[in-house]
């Protein structure tokens, strides 16, 4: 499910570790503390432990809040470990990280944008 989720306009992850004890009410108050946004919007926020083989999300889906959790039974999420802040990912990365991939692909290739690239 989390794997194709195309519900959100917006992904964040929240770099770092965080306890995974939390629940639906302790993972939205570090959206509103710690990260200043708004948990009640139509984004999905990822949330990792330090063993990396787990992850928690949380998504408000206008009458409620949806809590899913996803542990592999073989691998872990290439987690950006060294910021303690919410991170913006595009589609692009947000496919790349569930499929196990670092979201920063430096061989990538980046979008152009106008003609001032030429």
């Amino acid at each position: 499910m989390l794997n194709d989720f195309a519900g959100a306009d917006k992904v964040y992850i929240a770099c770092g570790y965080t306890d995974l004890r939390r629940g639906i009410d302790g993972l939205a108050t570090i959206v509103q503390q710690q990260f200043q946004l708004d948990p009640f919007t139509n984004t999905l926020f990822l949330f990792c432990g330090r063993r990396r083989d787990r992850i928690k999300a949380l998504y408000w889906e206008g009458d409620g809040f949806l809590l899913l959790y996803k542990r592999l039974e073989s691998g872990s999420f290439q987690w950006p470990r060294s910021e303690a802040e919410a991170r913006l990912l595009t589609p692009q990365q947000y496919r790349w990280l569930m499929e196990g991939l670092n979201v920063e692909q430096p061989k990538a290739h980046r979008p152009v944008r106008g003609l001032e690239n030429i």
